[in-house]
C-alpha cells in the first residue's frame, strides 16, 4: 500500500512539472523566437537587436531596433552572410542605405541554404556568428518565412 502511495505522489509531481512546460496557445513554444517586425529573423543577443530579412530578389537587408523593436539607424555594424548549399559557398558583403544595411548581392537561387551570419558590434568587436537554414517557403502555421518562423517546431 505504501508503494502505491509513493506511486501517486511521484506521478502527480510528474503531472504538476509537466503543466509549467505546456505549449503555448497556437501550438507556439515558450522558447521561441520573438517575431521580426519585418518578418524576417531576430538575431538573439545582439544589441540592438537585429533583424535578418530576405528580400523577394533574394537580397538581404538588416534592420536595427531598441528594446521596444522601433527602428533604430545602423551605427557601426558590421554583417556578413555565407551562404552553403551543396559545397558551394556565397559570401555576402553589406553596405549601409539609409538607416539598415543592404547585401552588395544576392542569395544563390537554392530552395534550402546554411547561413552564417557574422555580426560585429563594432569594427572592434570579436564577430559572433549565428547559424539557421534558409528555406524558400512559409510556415504552415504561423504564416512566416520557415527561417523566421516562431512556431518552435
Amino acid at each position: 500500500m505504501r508503494t502505491v502511495s509513493k506511486l501517486l505522489i511521484v506521478a502527480s509531481m510528474f503531472v504538476a512539472a509537466s503543466s509549467a512546460y505546456t505549449e503555448a496557445p497556437h501550438g507556439h513554444d515558450h522558447d521561441a523566437p520573438i517575431a521580426g517586425p519585418k518578418g524576417g529573423r531576430l538575431l538573439e543577443d545582439t544589441q540592438p537587436h537585429a533583424e535578418v530579412l530576405v528580400e523577394q530578389d533574394r537580397s538581404v537587408t538588416v534592420t536595427f531596433y531598441d528594446e521596444e523593436l522601433r527602428p533604430v539607424p545602423t551605427a557601426a555594424q558590421q554583417v556578413v552572410v555565407i551562404a552553403e548549399a551543396g559545397g558551394k559557398k556565397t559570401t555576402l558583403e553589406f553596405e549601409k542605405a539609409g538607416a539598415v544595411l543592404v547585401s552588395k548581392g544576392s542569395l544563390p537561387d537554392e530552395h534550402a541554404l546554411n547561413l552564417v551570419v557574422r555580426f560585429k558590434q563594432t569594427p572592434e568587436d570579436t564577430a559572433r556568428n549565428f547559424r539557421f537554414v534558409y528555406e524558400d517557403h512559409i510556415c504552415e502555421v504561423c504564416k512566416r518565412a520557415e527561417y523566421a518562423c516562431i512556431c518552435g517546431h
